[in-house]
């Protein structure tokens, strides 16, 4: 969705103030910089493996709660940099000789790592790809106009394997020839990118050194703490849904029947800890308007509205609002935002300048002095330019590849016929461009508002005879392209800043994104074979699968199966979410900054406000940290987030092994009122 990037601004802030005073040990010269294949290593593969497993455990586990994505960047190159400076200093003390580690080796590996766990998300495990399966269709229920049972495509680990294959990597290639413009002549900024750089730079000088050891000190108690305090909650959960901390009613029972309750998640408040506050805010917010005030005020129409005997998961009650409501919010801020991006984009390049004036831009000077900033201006762009990327390597290898897959798609997925395959691989550059450098200005990736975009428009072509499948199965080849071309890019400009060759930036991102292929599909179906994937009871209810089904549906026929009025609060909801962008961007930034988000409003009407309230207690966290130290909470918030992700997606290895032995936790902790038996 389009939050993948939310918890970029609150992590990069205290590095871009810190780019201000890069050391003269950094202004290495390019005769020192290792060859780009001396900067991609045995070891740091093993580690970017490593680590690309661990985050791409955390994104299905986030794909398939809450949809929420935070940034993992900075979380890559703080671990990349402990695991190998580990190994190093382990293997000196048994007196073998290690090749030093340096700055070059750490971006790869950052690099390698964001293009394995980016497939996760990317693939669509919790969005489209789960949207064709069975239990989808069944619970949309088979009655639904639109909602045939011939489109239904349950996973599979080799046919999800093969479409990853055959569709990530023309990312990749779409934008190479571009690098240079982008990075150097329009001056991009970047942000997470940028932000990534300092950071990894800063790790290889002496006082940056001591900085990374604290920080990864920290990551590792967090990390602790929070795995153990998950494991000791699974021995509480029993069997079902009811039971254990995670339906812990701590604001009371009546409160908790709407979804109000603090589930202590180390995940969602590690969360909160990361993505800006205004951010979680305004999933709070959404909780509070939908499950607070929407959703009681509708379920007194109950026998007016809509029939009073549908079940809870029925899409003519009042889980139609739900759903519905949602995509209104998250396709009117889509679009707000696509449109915004795109004309700032193309008034940006006609003008032949960037807006950095206007964005947060990293002062890349060196003490004030202009000779130093123009000598290492100077060295970057040799070092950037140095290794070509040859048109014709790139513009060949897309060309095949697109080959590939437009001869591949119709075989996994039939109602996708060839030529509509051809016709988004032909447009799809142009969008890969305008997603990069939208991303480059905004650090916001629109690249699911893409996918909507292109599952509407094949859907509608396709029609009801197999649209449903095409749609879904078209929103991944556009989500996939665009995702990981803007990916490419910003990983060109860590690689500028941290003076890194482009062609082992290329090379680290196609070994990640073949890392991702196998990896991505392997982790979720783990979660496939041990936990109830897509049940409304199950603790990983997908809820972006039904939301894209139900676009898909929507594409083909049309809104006249919705409950009463539920289309005109949708209307009312994608407008609010238009003029909501409106002021955001019209008012004063000291007013805009308490604007709240539409797509970040949006998540909790479907889902619930339990992980609104685990944020937000993230959020609280911090801001009372900023207020006691600020400079603590800006060296440490992001490395005590991280560890508290890491944490409980590590835990999910254990409890997926003992939910596959059908191993139960022993104990069932169950609230209910006081006297009831």
């Amino acid at each position: 969705m389009g939050t993948e990037n939310s918890g970029t601004v609150e992590i990069s802030e205290p590095l871009l103030d810190e780019s201000s005073k890069i050391p003269e040990s950094n202004l290495e010269d390019p005769e020192n910089i290792p060859d780009w294949k001396d900067q991609i290593t045995i070891r740091g593969l093993v580690v970017s493996a490593v680590l690309g497993t661990l985050f791409c455990i955390i994104t299905h586990k986030l794909n398939l709660t809450v949809g929420i994505i935070p940034s993992l960047n900075v979380a890559a190159g703080l671990l990349g940099f402990f695991f190998v400076k580990s190994w190093t200093g382990f293997m000196s003390k048994l007196g073998f000789s290690v090749k030093p580690f340096t700055k070059q080796e750490n971006t790869v590996i950052q690099t390698c790592v964001v293009a394995c766990y980016g497939l996760a998300f990317s693939g669509g495990f919790g969005s489209y790809l789960l949207a064709m399966d069975e239990k989808t269709y069944n619970l949309i229920g088979p009655d639904y106009p639109g909602n045939r049972a011939e489109d239904v495509k349950n996973p599979g680990l080799l046919w999800m394997m093969g479409f990853i294959f055959v569709v990530s990597f023309l990312g990749l290639f779409s934008l190479v020839p571009l690098r240079k413009v982008m990075v150097m002549g329009y001056k991009l900024t970047y942000p997470s990118g940028t932000a990534t750089a300092m950071l990894i730079n800063s790790f290889h000088t002496n006082t940056g050194a001591e900085l990374a050891r604290e920080q990864v000190g920290r990551l590792g108690k967090y990390l602790s703490i929070s795995f153990c305090w998950s494991c000791f909650k699974w021995f509480f959960s029993g069997i079902g849904d009811a039971c254990g901390f995670d339906k812990f009613p701590t604001l009371g029972l009546t409160l908790f029947k709407n979804t109000f309750y603090f589930d202590f998640s180390p995940t969602y408040v590690g969360c909160g800890l990361i993505c800006p506050h205004i951010v979680n805010c305004s999933v709070l917010l959404g909780a509070i308007i939908s499950w607070g005030i929407l959703w009681p005020l509708i379920s007194q129409r109950a026998g007016d509205w809509y029939p009073a005997d549908l079940g809870s998961n029925d899409f003519k009650g009042l889980y139609g609002y739900k759903v519905f409501i949602a995509i209104s919010l998250i396709l009117g801020d889509g679009l707000y935002n696509l449109i915004k991006i795109v004309s700032i984009s193309v008034r940006e390049i006609f003008k032949n300048s960037s807006t950095q004036n206007n964005l947060p831009l990293v002062m890349e000077v060196t003490g004030g002095e202009s000779s130093k900033l123009e000598l290492e201006k100077k060295k970057r762009d040799e070092v950037f330019l140095k290794d070509r990327i040859p048109f014709w390597f790139a513009a060949s290898g897309y060309v095949a590849l697109a080959a590939i897959s437009t001869a591949t798609m119709p075989i996994i997925f039939p109602p996708l016929k060839w030529y509509l395959v051809l016709c988004s691989y032909v447009i799809a550059p142009a969008l890969a461009f305008c997603n990069s450098y939208g991303t480059g200005l905004t650090d916001w990736s629109l690249a699911s508002t893409y996918g909507k975009i292109g599952l509407f428009i094949i859907a509608s072509l396709v029609g009801s005879n197999g649209g449903v499948v095409a749609g879904l199965a078209a929103c991944g080849v556009m989500m996939s392209i665009v995702s990981t071309a803007a990916d490419l890019m910003q990983d060109f400009k860590t690689g500028y800043l941290t003076l890194s060759s482009a062609k082992s930036m290329f090379v680290s991102q196609l070994v990640g994104t073949a890392m991702g292929c196998i990896i991505a599909p392997l982790t979720f179906w783990m979660y496939w074979s041990a936990f109830d994937i897509g049940s409304p009871d199950s603790p990983y209810q997908a809820p972006y699968a039904v939301i894209y089904r139900e676009m898909a549906i929507l594409g083909i026929e049309g809104f006249s199966e919705l409950p009463k009025h539920c289309l005109a609060l949708c209307c009312g909801f994608f407008v609010a979410a238009l003029v909501i962008n409106l002021l955001r961007d019209v008012t004063p930034e000291k007013f805009s900054r308490f604007i709240p988000i539409p797509m970040a409003m949006a998540v909790p009407f479907y889902i619930g406000a339990y992980f609104a309230i685990d944020m937000f207690v993230g959020t609280v966290i911090l801001f009372v940290w900023e207020r006691i130290n600020k400079k603590d909470a800006d060296d440490f918030a992001g490395a005590v987030a991280s560890g508290l992700i890491c944490g409980d997606g590590i835990w999910t290895i254990p409890s997926a092994i003992l939910s596959i032995f059908r191993i139960n936790p022993p104990i069932c902790m169950y609230f209910g009122p006081s006297g009831s038996t």
